[in-house]
């Protein structure tokens, strides 16, 4: 049977275990916001290349059609020039720029007529992109609303847990408090029962005499430890 003692230790000891379970919740949202939000910024990120990438290709097409204007009044000179000339030399030497400058402008179309359909491409994959994206982003930020949701209820609930605890706390006397502070700073649990004649905490067996004192026959009626880990234990019958 447990002493009075050992009832409000295994009492505090329960409203220790929530206070600290609460504790540690509450520490690992701002991580779980931060890595959310890092989710929200790869989207973000991913969209904006889409988008880059399609830029690009404009930009290039028109660099293209800039290119091909200059030709195109190259040749329309060309032309004029060639006209005007009487010279057979010259008449051929300007048919041959007149060639050469077709030939080029006939490069420059296919290079843009390819650089059109990349861009339609491009235009295709932006659009399919930033509706998956967008749709992503809005429900990571969902889950953010959620975990600040969350965030809140555990700060009540922390709040709550630690007046329990402080509450079970006061109603140890001054010895027994000092013993429970000292075991619980290290880890939970503090107080475990015997089984099987071993310590429920670290499993090892425990003294003749730690168990006669868990079993209330101690001559001095102190609490009853471990030999190995110094946790306090009581007889499970």
């Amino acid at each position: 049977m447990l002493t009075p003692v050992l009832e409000k230790v295994l009492i505090l000891q329960d409203r220790d275990a929530r206070r600290r379970g609460l504790e540690a919740q509450l520490k690992a949202v701002p991580g779980d916001i931060g890595q959310v939000e890092q989710r929200i910024a790869a989207e973000k990120s991913a969209i904006e290349t889409a988008k880059a990438d399609w830029n690009s290709l404009e930009s290039k097409k028109k660099l293209l059609e800039t290119e091909i204007g200059s030709a195109e009044a190259k040749l329309a000179k060309y032309k004029t020039q060639q006209s005007q000339v009487r010279k057979n030399d010259e008449y051929q030497a300007l048919g041959h720029e007149i060639e050469t400058t077709e030939g080029a402008i006939g490069a420059l179309e296919g290079s843009e007529l390819e650089i059109m359909y990349a861009i339609d491409e491009a235009k295709k994959k932006f659009a399919a992109a930033e509706t998956e994206l967008k749709a992503n982003i809005a429900g990571h930020q969902a889950r953010i609303a959620m975990l600040r949701e969350r965030e809140t209820g555990l700060r009540a609930e922390l709040e709550a847990a630690q007046q329990e605890f402080n509450t079970a706390r006061a109603q140890l006397d001054d010895t027994a408090g000092r013993v429970y502070d000292r075991l619980a700073a290290r880890a939970l649990p503090v107080c475990v029962p015997i089984q099987a004649g071993k310590c429920g905490g670290c499993h090892l067996k425990v003294s003749s005499e730690v168990e006669s004192a868990s079993r209330g026959k101690s001559a001095d009626g102190k609490l009853a430890a471990c030999d190995q880990c110094g946790r306090l234990v009581y007889w499970e019958s």
